[in-house]
């Protein structure tokens, strides 16, 4: 079953179309990896995914639902964008007792997730004092408050250390096998490989290809996968262009 659906999905920012009619789905329990070049539109699908951002046509839902009109988009969903709208003054502790308050999450949950995300020893450190993979756990933790249905995640392992990547996939994988969808953007192609079920790739703001990483990689690593598929989509971009 989708829990997670986009149709046609649409934005321009003057004659820029950012995202161009995209379309893809994300089932429960499967870990989907959302992949495009820098500039494909891929941060811009997420946005509209969350209510962040209008589509100029199309729509996107989330268990059955556009996110604004989710009862308890806590509890439905977590998200992960920015490793750094953390208010630097706070601790790791009080930060997550804040945002327990704001989205009627359980309080008790705050100390579970801080050691799920390797965190205990920092609970009452100063934000401030975070180092980027710090603050991405800390990123983490909040999106796991609710105890969410549905995890979308942007960029998840930017300062992770390599044992942090290692860490990052077996939560992923661990959420995913208790029935969590998981839509995580990366340029990490090699751990995405290693990590998802599935792919997106996107290129332009079109979508490129929805398939099973199975599939991807029977004949050639996903990395070598991926540039040949974008690549050809600039090839007949260039000669569209051309042709005009």
């Amino acid at each position: 079953m989708a829990i997670i659906e986009a149709t046609g999905l649409t934005k321009r920012y003057g004659r820029v179309a950012a995202v161009d009619g995209l379309s893809f789905t994300v089932d429960a329990g499967e870990v989907v990896g959302f992949l495009g070049p820098n500039g494909a539109g891929k941060t811009t699908a997420l946005r509209m995914l969350l209510g962040l951002a209008s589509p100029d046509s199309g729509g996107a839902t989330i268990c059955g639902r556009a996110y604004t009109h989710l009862t308890a988009p806590a509890a439905q969903v977590g998200a992960v964008f920015e490793a750094s709208s953390f208010h630097p003054g706070r601790t790791a502790r009080s930060h997550l007792r804040v945002q327990a308050l704001a989205t009627d999450a359980d309080a008790a949950r705050i100390e579970d997730v801080l050691e799920l995300v390797d965190l205990s020893h920092a609970a009452d450190k100063r934000v401030g004092a975070f180092s980027l993979g710090m603050r991405q756990r800390l990123g983490l933790a909040t999106a796991l408050l609710g105890d969410p249905d549905v995890l979308i995640l942007d960029e998840p392992a930017n300062g992770l250390d390599p044992e942090g990547v290692h860490w990052l996939r077996d939560l992923l994988r661990g959420m995913a096998a208790d029935g969590t969808a998981v839509l995580v953007s990366s340029h990490i192609l090699a751990e995405v490989a290693q990590t998802a079920d599935s792919v997106i790739i996107i290129n332009r703001g079109r979508l490129v290809t929805q398939a099973p990483v199975s599939q991807l990689t029977a004949s050639a690593a996903l990395e070598d996968v991926f540039l040949g598929l974008t690549a050809a989509v600039n090839d007949r971009h260039a000669t569209s262009e051309v042709s005009k």
